[in-house]
């Protein structure tokens, strides 16, 4: 990759552009897993070097982890090199298989979950564990200090949050005794609530990772539709107003790393083309004021 495509999740340079796992493991995914193997195949041959996952991107009760599956069978499968792919999993939100989403933040349950995780993507570590959601039934330093233990144990390589307030990444960093990699939150022209999360750790120089940046499986394609100055400056370039929303990110500091979710070849690659797309400081604070 050349140098402007990469960034860096503690300790491990990943491309600037992630994949997202979640669209080919939930309500309404594809029925044939040959085109999400397809799709994480053409993330692997543009240069995408992070996928993003989580033991609750299922569809049913009984495929528990359904994703983390699906990416180490496309990861087994690929005919290149996958020694440099950092895979990002998530634990503590679970997936019942009735449409809805429950919490366990549970030390015990948390150190079971990775453990699951960890045999379903059939490595000696994971490279990157994140809490995926706090629980309000559990105290946070007691989650966190769960993953403290995966991390000291060598369960997992390196730690992050996700859903995460300023004071919850400050709680964590001191937890992990400054050990806390990346952010995982929501953000997307349509959401920008998480603007002092992406502040924050642009200060203490940890990764953050937008989580449906595009708006979301049901809404990314019409995402120009809803958000004009993204569609006038995509059409100045030439380019997608979705590809435009990623260099937009890029742009906001050099800790973004998006991870928009995709179950089609033609959407990651389009996707991964942001690394390459490059904006005036106008055309930023245009997006940024829209």
């Amino acid at each position: 990759m050349a140098t402007h495509t990469k960034r860096r999740i503690g300790t491990v340079d990943v491309s600037a552009i992630g994949l997202g796992g979640m669209p080919m493991s939930i309500e309404g995914r594809p029925d044939d897993e040959s085109r999400s193997v397809a799709t994480i195949h053409a993330a692997l041959d543009a240069g995408v070097t992070l996928i993003d996952t989580a033991d609750a991107y299922h569809l049913t009760a009984t495929d528990d982890g359904h994703n983390e599956s699906l990416i180490a069978k496309a990861l087994a499968s690929y005919g290149g090199d996958t020694s440099d792919v950092l895979v990002a999993t998530k634990g503590g939100h679970l997936r019942p298989g009735d449409g809805s989403w429950t919490l366990n933040g549970s030390p015990e349950y948390l150190k079971q979950a990775a453990e699951a995780s960890l045999k379903r993507l059939g490595v000696d570590a994971i490279g990157l564990y994140q809490f995926h959601r706090p629980d309000p039934k559990t105290p946070y330093a007691d989650s966190i200090g769960a993953i403290r233990d995966l991390l000291d144990a060598g369960k997992i390589r390196q730690a992050g949050i996700s859903n995460a307030n300023p004071e919850q990444i400050k709680q964590a960093q001191e937890i992990l005794g400054g050990r806390l990699v990346s952010v995982q939150n929501q953000f997307s022209p349509a959401y920008r609530s998480s603007e002092p999360e992406l502040e924050l750790c642009d200060e203490l120089g940890i990764a953050f990772l937008p989580w449906s940046p595009l708006g979301g499986i049901s809404k990314a394609s019409g995402l120009g539709e809803k958000h004009p100055a993204f569609h006038r400056i995509a059409q100045e370039l030439e380019v997608s107003p979705q590809q435009l929303t990623l260099a937009w990110m890029l742009a906001k500091s050099p800790h973004v790393i998006p991870i928009p979710g995709s179950s089609r070849p033609e959407t990651i690659r389009d996707s991964y083309a942001a690394v390459d797309l490059e904006l005036t400081p106008e055309q930023v604070a245009a997006l940024d004021a829209s």
